[in-house]
């Protein structure tokens, strides 16, 4: 490689950052020796495309010289909400190790000066361990909350974990001997945290950018419309970018950000590939002059859409190639094993608009939350304890027949146009004469002489389309009816209770939505049934 000024490192280094703390300190320091900088990821969901945001800089990184550490955050994991199984922290680094060198080799980054660490190889230390004690000490609850609310889980009743993980990461720059540590704006809260909390550390620098993810938000791994997954083929790709919000002349997608913070980079230039009936292909040696086209309609988003499609095909080629290695694929299935289907269950919700639109996530075992919205209930005609409900999943076999036992303990009124948790994929059952075909859930609480029910709802602003799910669980595709001799319903059944709180919650995890958790308003410490 050859020899480039300490201007040109810097430039490589700083390039589409949205936010650096400490430049001065970056300028200073290049003009003696390489800066050392670490990038954290915690080994949770599978890496996907918007991983190719940090391995771009990354790459600028190791082209500038720096020393690059990689820190493999397995306990970070374990304490954001338990989102990695403690038995999986291991095989997780691995695979996030292997994808990652994948990655990088193919945008042929060199790997000589890069370096991987597993969080529990240092922060299970006593020196360590003394240090979060140390800390506890000085760190205030409101501090904690405050510095981790973009990164760490946010409920009301905050787990202790998630209280420390904001001061371990402060932590970890000390413990790696960096000087400046790379990461998300959404972590900015922790960097400055950082500061205040240890005066007596040497200060960092702190290099930050950002990526929306496909829809327009930061990408997650554990919502699928959002990404990518790097092993995915070149029919998913094509069927998910499809999906993508990309609104003609609106320049605030997904698409035009992965194109201008990873392909520009990667690539120095991006080709429009379209027929000559539409204008035929069109190079572009500049992200602003492609911006602009797109925002002059000059470019559709079908035709953008199809490009970028050819370009992620070209990145993911030789990552799906490296991991049809027996070994690999081994560890795939062993990191991430597949949920049994033996045990699914669906739970389905709708809003009062009665737009179509579904989703799925899982638990355990396949607890799976849809939404959905109860028309006008009235009694059964042949029992005064049944009401007979017409509810709305939006699917294309219409509503559904739902047969509850609400009359007496639930005003019929109180049911009308409201949101409703049901569980929609048991056996069909007949009850005096009408089939039900999904069970509309409460909470319940009952003593010697009387029996409270409250129906579960969800948060306020849940939409559909909404994710319910159990936090920190893996999603899989549920089965379509439950094999009612396996009494799958039965074993999930008695681990579902309502908190203190007024809280939904399956073996001490949140029911949640993206706007927070299903609860009920009224009964606490209740059963779920």
């Amino acid at each position: 490689m050859s020899v480039i000024s300490p201007e040109e490192k810097q430039r490589l280094i700083t390039r589409n950052l949205q936010e650096v703390l400490g430049e001065s300190k970056l300028s200073e320091i290049l003009k003696t020796r390489d800066l050392k900088v670490y990038w954290g990821t915690a080994t949770t969901g599978k890496p996907h495309m918007a991983y190719f945001v940090p391995m771009s800089k990354i790459g600028d990184f190791l082209k500038a010289g720096c020393e690059v550490t990689i820190l493999l955050a397995d306990l970070h994991a374990y304490l954001d909400n338990m989102k990695a199984p403690w038995e999986l922290l291991s095989l997780r680094s691995k695979y996030y190790e292997n994808v990652i060198k994948a990655m990088l080799r193919s945008i042929g980054v060199p790997l000589d000066k890069l370096k991987f660490v597993q969080g529990t190889d240092y922060q299970l230390s006593k020196e360590y361990t003394l240090d979060v004690y140390r800390l506890s000490s000085v760190v205030t609850e409101h501090d904690a909350k405050k510095a981790g609310a973009e990164v760490v889980k946010q409920v009301d009743h905050p787990l202790l974990s998630g209280l420390l993980y904001p001061g371990l990461q402060a932590l970890d720059e000390e413990y790696l001997k960096v000087d400046a540590q790379f990461g998300g704006v959404d972590q900015r809260k922790i960097f400055t945290f950082a500061e205040k909390a240890f005066s007596g550390y040497e200060k960092r620098i702190d290099l930050m950018p950002m990526v929306p993810g496909l829809t327009g938000n930061k990408m997650s791994s554990s919502v699928e419309e959002s990404k990518i997954d790097l092993l995915d083929d070149a029919a998913a790709v094509k069927r998910k970018l499809k999906k993508v919000f990309c609104e003609p002349g609106n320049v605030s997608n997904g698409i035009l950000s992965f194109i201008k913070l990873v392909v520009f980079p990667i690539f120095g230039e991006f080709e429009i590939v379209r027929s000559k009936e539409f204008g035929g292909n069109v190079k572009y040696e500049e992200y602003d002059k492609l911006e602009a086209d797109f925002a002059s309609e000059a470019v559709h988003p079908g035709d953008l859409k199809s490009s970028v499609a050819l370009v992620i095909n070209r990145l993911l080629d030789p990552i799906r190639e490296e991991f049809k290695d027996p070994e690999l694929i081994k560890l795939t299935n062993t990191a991430y094993p597949p949920v049994g289907k033996a045990k699914n269950v669906i739970l389905k919700q709708k809003t009062s608009n009665r737009k179509k639109g579904s989703f799925e996530v899982s638990l355990i075992w396949m607890l799976n939350l849809y939404k959905c919205y109860g028309p006008p209930q009235f009694p059964h005609p042949d029992a005064d304890s049944l009401y007979l409900e017409t509810i709305d999943f939006g699917e294309p076999s219409g509503p559904r027949t739902v047969v509850s036992g609400l009359a007496g303990l639930v005003p019929l009124d109180s049911l009308q146009n409201r949101m409703v948790v049901c569980l929609c994929n048991l056996k069909p059952q007949k009850m005096r004469g009408i089939e039900s075909q999904a069970m509309l859930l409460c909470a319940s609480h009952k003593s010697e002489t009387s029996k409270e029910v409250e129906p579960l709802a969800p948060p306020t602003g849940s939409n559909v389309g909404d994710k319910v799910f159990i936090e920190g669980v893996p999603q899989v595709t549920p089965d379509e009816k439950l094999n009612p001799k396996k009494k799958v319903w039965e074993k999930i059944q008695v681990d579902l209770s309502i908190t203190k709180d007024g809280i939904a919650t399956w073996q001490g995890k949140n029911i949640v939505t993206s706007q927070g958790a299903v609860s009920a308003a009224n009964l606490r410490e209740a059963n779920i049934s």
